[in-house]
């Protein structure tokens, strides 16, 4: 993601359609269709230090999303994945909009289950500030109320709190996408490592298309429940955190693939791949992690992506890769990612507008010459014309 997700032409605002992310690869909130007669501030010169707790907070640009994906394990040893992610957008003197995607995926049951929500106005940022207006970290909630509608009148409140890597995540959907199955989490997700500024600084330049912030937070522990159905589950595992702001609405447009994987051996690692709108890669990097925190960039000439295999969804007739060999020479590794589910697809056009697959990940491989085994997750857009 150092670039999750990079310049070119495609427009992700919820009128017509961001993650995780390559620094532009997750789908950007909705755009409100009714004007607001305020001002829009005038932003300050890019880039700026990324400094802390100041900017886990809000940032008033146009896209912003905190995106969380992860593996946790229960007590009865059932493996699961999940994505919570919050995005916000801003639009000139429209109010700001705001929308969440919640996912589970049971490894075990070979099953997927996902909700979505949306929100106007600024009432869902709640973030707390220092005496001098600037944010000490984030406290989002998507209440996600209709009063048309009364069954939601009543419903908890999607949230997510943070500061300096002290997190709490809180969702609950009555109803899945996929099915009768309700979903939920409450989870605490936490870490002492550094932060990770992809590009070195945390600053990508889009050129025309704007630019954007991006840093991640790649292996925290989490610790809490899982809600499926009329299970409550007690679990715990690791979790990977982006966060990414700028005034940027376009990406790719033949879309991106995203990967990010935690080998045992303490190496996180994130590759994004972008394409043009004849689907040609035009940005492809690394940012490789070692376990001291350090990390390197690693541009797409010393990065190869192979694809291993395909599914194909018997909902949108999209064809989407569905397995990888991913070599990065200049580490000495090289690893195999497979889904442990094959159907990871949600379609969140009436929040994000866009139909796009991310899904959790089996991954072994060698580096330095001896074996890995670890976690992933990847994100595909662009695979539903």
């Amino acid at each position: 993601m150092t670039v999750r997700r990079i310049a070119a032409t495609l427009v992700l605002s919820l009128v017509v359609g961001a993650c995780t992310g390559p620094i532009l690869a997750r789908p950007a909130p909705p755009t409100p269709a009714a004007p607001a007669a305020t001002a829009t501030p005038v932003p300050p010169d890019d880039p700026q230090p990324i400094v802390f707790p100041r900017d886990d907070g809000p940032h008033g640009r146009l896209t912003e999303w905190w995106y969380y994906t992860g593996h946790l394990t229960d007590a009865d040893g059932g493996a699961w994945g999940f994505e919570y992610v919050i995005f916000r957008a801003e639009r000139g003197g429209f109010p700001v909009s705001w929308a969440s995607h919640l996912a589970l995926t049971d490894e075990t049951s070979g099953t997927f289950h996902y909700a979505q929500r949306s929100a106007i106005g600024p009432q869902s940022d709640r973030s707390p500030v220092g005496p001098d207006g600037e944010p000490l970290g984030f406290d989002l909630i998507l209440a996600g109320i209709d009063p048309l509608v009364p069954e939601t009148l009543d419903r908890q409140a999607w949230a997510m709190t943070g500061s300096d890597g002290r997190d709490r995540l809180i969702a609950d959907a009555g109803v899945a996408e996929t099915g009768s199955t309700s979903i939920g989490l409450t989870l605490d997700v936490t870490t002492d490592r550094p932060v990770t500024a992809h590009d070195g600084d945390g600053w990508i330049d889009f050129g025309p298309a704007g630019g954007s912030y991006y840093y991640s937070r790649t292996r925290m522990d989490a610790r809490g429940e899982l809600r499926v159905g009329d299970r409550r589950l007690r679990v715990e595992g690791i979790a990977w955190f982006d966060h990414q702001w700028g005034d940027f609405i376009a990406v790719g447009a033949g879309g991106w693939d995203w990967f990010a994987a935690n080998l045992d051996d303490g190496t996180d690692v994130t590759v994004s791949i972008v394409r043009d709108e004849i689907r040609r890669p035009v940005l492809v990097y690394a940012t490789v992690v070692d376990p001291d925190g350090t990390a390197r960039h690693i541009e797409g000439a010393g990065v190869e992506v192979n694809e291993l295999a395909t599914w194909l969804s018997p909902r949108t007739g999209a064809t989407y890769p569905a397995g990888w060999r991913v070599s990065i020479e200049t580490e000495d590794l090289e690893f195999e990612m497979r889904p442990t589910v094959a159907d990871q697809e949600l379609d969140t056009r009436s929040t994000t507008g866009v139909i796009y697959w991310e899904g959790s990940q089996h991954v072994t491989g060698t580096h330095d010459g001896k074996p890995v085994d670890g976690r992933g997750y990847v994100e595909l857009t662009g695979y539903v014309r």
